[in-house]
């Protein structure tokens, strides 16, 4: 492992499990805590690399299986890595294909050497086991990587969850092992669902392999709020406070602060982007739908405590407009105002943790969203 890569615990708030720190990779330092934009096939849809600077994006996502699929991962090295072909010169992190093992699970099986996808696109097999998730990471080029894991469904049965874990050990391993670029941190995922037991077997078996990094995945997969909160309390103080810790795939606001609470780092999600294509966005003052029929004059502002371009130059009534004729600066400004507004609730955070008033951060939120359209 490059000794370009180094986590700061700067500071641990008195109110809560939250960090604040600072993870060091070869592009570039992330304050944590930190959300990372999802760019699935090598873009964040409808979103400039400028505009994820503007809004406060440290660090971004990208797809392996897709990427693999299209263009391939050869043609992604021979264009000049993923930074190039992003044109985004920040850090990068490539997720292993895990999560499609629970997205695509009509097209795919498995066994305990391979997963074998049946492409979405055309038919064609990809065939993905440990070493050749590794290789296709390689060849992608991103700062971090993921180990190949099982990612099984919230209502799987328990000897399910449990084979997923040993799996997903036995894959770490060989992940590890198969690992020849020493600019790249991998992370080892956590698995068990949302049974503290069989979480404790997961981490125990990963930490000894002493990943840089480790990733707390099966989660936001169909159980409710509250047992993903018991499940992160039970699961984060196992692993090292040492090193970064990332979780998979969350992505409401409120999920991030509770997240953050219980000593999470790291977190991405497709929800701000996805859920602006739909007209929806998350402001201060709580969820706006912009297609109701009660914005159609409405000359405010999409919300007044934000600074992006489509709160400071358009009113709702416009960007209503936008949406009922299909025009796609809709779902271009939105995507940037969603993508502002939960960098803001990390950079918020990471202050709050700063002065020990992480509890009073959640409470607050939870207060301006609940009293707000």
């Amino acid at each position: 492992m490059s000794a370009s890569f180094q986590f700061h615990l700067d500071h641990l708030d008195a109110s809560s499990a939250a960090r604040a720190g600072r993870w060091v990779t070869p592009h570039g330092v992330v304050e944590t805590p930190a959300f990372m934009p999802v760019g699935t096939r090598g873009t964040v849809k409808g979103v400039w690399p400028h505009e994820l600077r503007d809004a406060g994006a440290q660090m971004i996502l990208a797809n392996t299986y897709h990427l693999a699929l299209r263009p391939g991962e050869e043609v992604v090295r021979d264009l000049g890595g993923l930074h190039r072909f992003m044109n985004w010169d920040g850090p990068i992190l490539t997720d292993s294909g895990g999560f499609q093992v629970f997205s695509l699970s009509d097209l795919r099986r498995m066994d305990d050497d391979k997963v074998v996808f049946r492409s979405h696109i055309d038919g064609s097999l990809l065939e993905l086991t440990p070493q050749r998730a590794i290789q296709i990471q390689e060849a992608l080029g991103a700062d971090c990587i993921m180990c190949l894991d099982e990612c099984p469904p919230a209502n799987a049965p328990r000897q399910q969850i449990l084979e997923a874990v040993d799996r997903t050990t036995r894959w770490a391993a060989i992940c590890r092992d198969s690992q020849l670029r020493t600019d790249q941190a991998l992370f080892g995922i956590v698995q068990g669902g949302i049974d503290p037991g069989l979480r404790a077997r997961s981490a125990e078996g990963l930490i000894p392999l002493d990943f840089p990094g480790y990733a707390i995945g099966g989660l936001s997969v169909g159980e409710a709020p509250a047992d993903m909160y018991k499940t992160l309390e039970a699961t984060a103080p196992l692993l090292p406070e040492e090193k970064p810790r990332y979780l998979m795939g969350v992505g409401r606001p409120i999920d991030i602060i509770e997240a953050v609470l219980r000593g999470v780092d790291l977190f991405d999600c497709v929800m701000p982007t996805r859920n602006a294509r739909n007209a929806t966005a998350f402001t201060s003052q709580g969820i706006v739908k912009l297609r109701n029929a009660k914005h159609i004059r409405d000359t405010g502002p999409l919300d007044p405590d934000c600074a992006c371009p489509a709160c400071t130059q358009y009113s709702r009534g416009v960007l209503r407009h936008l949406f009922h004729v299909g025009e796609m600066l809709g779902p271009m400004l939105l995507s940037v105002h969603n993508l502002t507004y939960y960098q803001k609730i990390v950079r918020e955070l990471r202050l709050a943790i700063r002065e020990n008033r992480g509890q009073e951060f959640r409470l607050a939120h939870l207060a301006a969203v609940s009293s707000g359209p």
